[in-house]
């Protein structure tokens, strides 16, 4: 399916290739919020290329994903220092460390109810966190399924990847999962998120876009270029989702129909990770050799 137009795509610099800008989100003060994986901050990025970083507990932390939280602050998962974070737009900084040792929290979305969740990629768990802090961990019923990123879904739950048990996971605000194994053997999910009606995620291994409904149903659509890596993926509306392709250097769109479009970034190599829609309307991604890119659709 082609498009009537080819969408600008640009680039801004915002550290070194050192930094890795790793995921990024929108604020609810209209500029976009980042994790530099690498170095142990979270940036927050305006419009107009205005940069400014909080360092976090120690450079080695390794901030992954970051989501606006329903109370105003930006959450965001610290895989090795095995603690959930919390800024607020003014810059200021908490940390919550989680229970289980070691548990590698990886993806974090607010819930629909007024909670955080997250994945614990390590142990196979999935977290909720209150805005106060209070934390609960609901076992999984698999043995190194390595959850991964998790969304908010219209159906009153959460969706999360199993990126090692190769399957796409559902668990209720009170805690009971359901499993769907996918139907491509070996496909390690990873991105995952909802359009309003049903849930789009990335097969990095199997180089696809699958799209699962409510009831469980998957399809799968293989990217012209199956060796591409997707890696996140984020709906701009529904049957409209734009994703990351890390190994391909690409931003692609998908469309209901299972059409797909790509287009390169400026910059080759650039290793594009997580993909938000900006304040301004338009998909921005972060890419782990230093920048940020604003695709204009």
């Amino acid at each position: 399916m082609s498009h009537p137009h080819t969408p600008a795509v640009t680039e801004i610099r915002v550290a070194d290739g050192e930094a890795g800008p790793y995921g990024i989100t929108a604020g609810p003060d209209g500029a976009l919020w980042l994790t530099l994986v690498h170095s142990g901050r979270v940036a927050r990025l305006a419009l107009d290329g205005g940069l400014e970083e909080y360092a976090l507990d120690s450079p080695g932390c390794r901030p992954m994903v970051i989501t606006p939280g329903p109370d105003g602050a930006l959450w965001f998962t610290l895989n090795q220092a095995n603690a959930i974070g919390r800024v607020t737009t003014g810059g200021d900084l908490r940390t919550f460390r989680l229970p289980t040792p070691g548990s590698g929290p990886y993806g974090i979305t607010s819930g629909p109810d007024g909670a955080l969740w997250f994945t614990q990629m390590n142990t196979d768990r999935v977290g909720r966190i209150t805005t106060g802090g209070a934390i609960t961990e609901f076992a999984l019923p698999v043995t190194g399924g390595f959850p991964s990123a998790i969304t908010a879904g219209p159906d009153g739950a959460l969706w999360f990847t199993l990126n090692q048990a190769n399957a796409i996971g559902r668990v209720t605000t009170g805690g009971t999962t359901t499993v769907h194994p996918l139907p491509t053997p070996g496909a390690a999910p990873v991105g995952i998120t909802s359009d309003g009606t049903d849930l789009w995620f990335v097969e990095i291994a199997a180089g696809r876009i699958g799209r699962i409904t409510v009831d469980g149903a998957i399809t799968e659509f293989p990217l012209p270029d199956r060796t591409a890596r997707p890696h996140a993926i984020a709906a701009a509306a529904t049957g409209d989702c734009w994703f990351t392709e890390w190994g391909a250097g690409r931003i692609g769109r998908i469309t209901a129909n299972g059409g797909i479009t790509e287009y390169g970034l400026p910059t080759p190599s650039s290793e594009p990770h997580g993909i938000t829609v900006g304040p301004d309307g338009a998909l921005w991604a972060a890419l782990e050799t230093g920048g940020v890119a604003r695709v204009a659709p």
